[in-house]
């Protein structure tokens, strides 16, 4: 578990960034694998989704463990996951990448909104997405899987190490989530990266408007001539950035 506390300064300047500008950053720094693979929003975005990850890993469910009645235990992993998550942090599923099977449905993500949480993420599946979906603390999954996670999966570890979609994901890791999907952020990068991505968000912004001008790409993504970036550094003045 890092020491590291997200500030809300931080989170504001990662609700301004996408997930491309922080892969980038990323690949800059070697990190070439830190988006999860597989997990789509399950409703429109507002905003982006910035939160600490809570961990929770499943097993595959052997029959003899896992009838129904076990939710009726107060330590089942799952619930106990839900009831803990801290607000303002990301609930963060390792499913095995199976989504024959939900790992939760709309009850416990409810539950986490009203909370305060900050999301959650499975690369798995999910009951009742349309409900989930719905909310407006956003949610990530596989696909919509009706069969409970008693049939397939068994919750087993909390804030360990996990795998979610192929990335490595440690507790405390900065979750960022937009309409592509989610990155994982080592915690230690957060800071650097909030500062280095939001001047990348705006370099991108001005390109955008370059090309729709019918400026050509060479030279100015990436910013290979100075006189782009001299009519960027003007661009940015003149907009008070």
């Amino acid at each position: 578990m890092t020491d590291y506390i997200l500030s809300e300064e931080t989170r504001a300047k990662f609700k301004k960034i996408s997930t491309a500008s922080i892969a980038t950053a990323l690949f800059k720094r070697g990190l070439r694998n830190q988006f999860i693979q597989g997990a789509a929003p399950c409703g429109p975005m507002t905003e982006n989704m910035v939160g600490q990850a809570f961990t929770l890993r499943y097993i595959p469910a052997r029959e003899d463990r896992n009838p129904i009645t076990v939710f009726r235990n107060a330590d089942h992993p799952q619930r106990v996951a839900v009831e803990t998550c801290p607000a303002g942090w990301v609930l963060v599923m390792d499913g095995r990448k199976d989504a024959r099977a939900a790992t939760a449905g709309s009850i416990l993500v409810t539950r986490l909104a009203v909370r305060g949480c900050a999301g959650v993420v499975s690369d798995a599946g999910f009951r009742d997405v349309e409900g989930i979906g719905a909310l407006d603390m956003p949610a990530y999954c596989a696909k919509a899987s009706a069969p409970t996670n008693l049939t397939l999966h068994e919750a087993m570890d909390i804030n360990v190490p996990i795998s979610c979609g192929d990335a490595a994901v440690f507790p405390g890791d900065v979750l960022l989530g937009d309409r592509d999907g989610v990155m994982v952020i080592p915690a230690h990068l957060a800071e650097e990266l909030a500062d280095e991505c939001l001047g990348m968000e705006s370099y991108e912004a001005f390109v955008l408007e370059q090309v729709n001008e019918g400026a050509e790409i060479i030279g100015l993504y990436p910013c290979t001539k100075d006189e782009n970036m001299k009519k960027y550094e003007a661009w940015r003045a003149a907009k008070g950035l």
